[in-house]
């Protein structure tokens, strides 16, 4: 029990502290009231793009009141490792603009360029922020960029770089635009501006315009299916864990029939025999419940602080769902009682006052 417990504890706070993170992350990167996308992937960007007119054409909609053009190139840094994704957006004052993870690096001098790198540039290609990168671009030249900070994305397990806009046309004279976000002015509904894209797109059919509500429903709905396992593996080990309470108060009350049987002579009724044996369970299930809770704890942040990082590029916050934990070992508490309860009924079955005759 103590082992399965703390298997159950363990998965449960990490995928708590995963979801917990991802949910914070996405209230991060999704500031705007509506988002518009034409690449569904970092490999089509290039294929499906919005031109400077139309962005200029959706900042004159009705309703709008500030849009923010966003860029996606994939870009190879190491030709054994699949391309990175680098975001040219807006960054302005970073600290406000991007989930970073830990301390932002002074800005470059002029001349140079800043961009910031995701968690997992940091663990596959071995940089740290304030060095240089060499930045391949799409016409064969290479630019020297500074690492100003890190930034926190559970998106792109490759890795992805982000650099201002104007500092990415500057270098390439790319202007195309991938994605859009829209900040509405007060009062404006969603609805007409969402009819008014379509209406300015080429292809209709190619636009994808979603709130950041919706946004956030479908991202924590492909979480939850992608974790529903865990569940699974829980309840198969709280299951393991009944099984070995059965088979060891079945053989308890089996190896103490004569125990039982002297306190049936001295006037104990079998109810109250299997009584003492529920006690027993309940008793040596809340032990082996509180050790696994601190073991499973204990697995939990190894799990979040190192095998995350190590497994994924990417860090989390630890997250402790104390309700969800309580009621998980209340359960386990009720389950293992209740399991001694039918082991020693069905153990008990026979007359264990006749077991004393076996010391004659």
């Amino acid at each position: 029990m103590v082992a399965s417990l703390a298997l159950s504890v363990a998965l449960t706070v990490m995928v708590a502290s995963f979801r917990d993170s991802v949910t914070t992350w996405l209230d991060e990167v999704l500031p705007a009231d509506l988002y518009a996308r034409t690449a569904t992937s970092t490999a089509q960007a290039d294929s499906a793009y919005l031109d400077p007119a139309f962005l200029r054409a959706a900042a004159a909609l009705p309703g709008v009141a500030r849009v923010q053009a966003q860029r996606v190139v994939p870009i190879s840094l190491d030709p054994a490792r699949a391309p990175v994704a680098l975001i040219a957006r807006e960054v302005g004052d970073a600290a406000q603009s991007l989930p970073l993870v830990g301390t932002l690096q002074p800005p470059a001098p002029p001349g140079q360029t800043d961009v910031y790198a995701s968690e997992a540039i940091l663990a596959l290609y071995g940089v740290q922020a304030g060095q240089t990168l060499r930045l391949p671009l799409p016409d064969g030249r290479a630019a020297e960029v500074r690492l100003r900070g890190v930034w926190r994305d559970y998106a792109r397990q490759q890795g992805s770089l982000v650099m201002a806009r104007a500092d990415w046309q500057r270098l390439t004279g790319d202007d195309k635009v991938n994605d859009l976000a829209l900040w509405l002015a007060p009062g404006a509904a969603v609805a007409p501006v969402q009819a008014g894209l379509r209406a300015l797109a080429a292809d209709p059919a190619l636009l994808e315009i979603a709130t950041p509500a919706e946004i956030r429903a479908v991202s924590l709905a492909i979480f939850d299916r992608s974790f529903a396992v865990t569940y699974w593996l829980q309840a198969v080990a709280i299951v393991i864990g009944l099984f070995g309470i059965s088979a060891s108060f079945s053989s308890q009350v089996l190896a103490r029939r004569r125990e039982f049987g002297a306190l049936q002579h001295l006037g104990t009724t079998r109810a109250q025999v299997l009584t003492l044996v529920c006690a027993e369970g309940a008793l040596w299930t809340a032990v082996g419940a509180l050790l696994g809770l601190a073991l499973g704890l204990a697995v939990s942040v190894v799990l979040v602080k190192v095998v995350n990082p190590q497994s994924f590029h990417w860090t989390m916050e630890l997250a402790l769902p104390w309700w969800r934990l309580g009621a998980l070992v209340l359960a386990v508490l009720v389950a293992g009682a209740v399991t001694a309860w039918f082991s020693g009924r069905a153990a008990a079955s026979h007359d264990m006052a006749l077991a004393v005759k076996e010391d004659w």
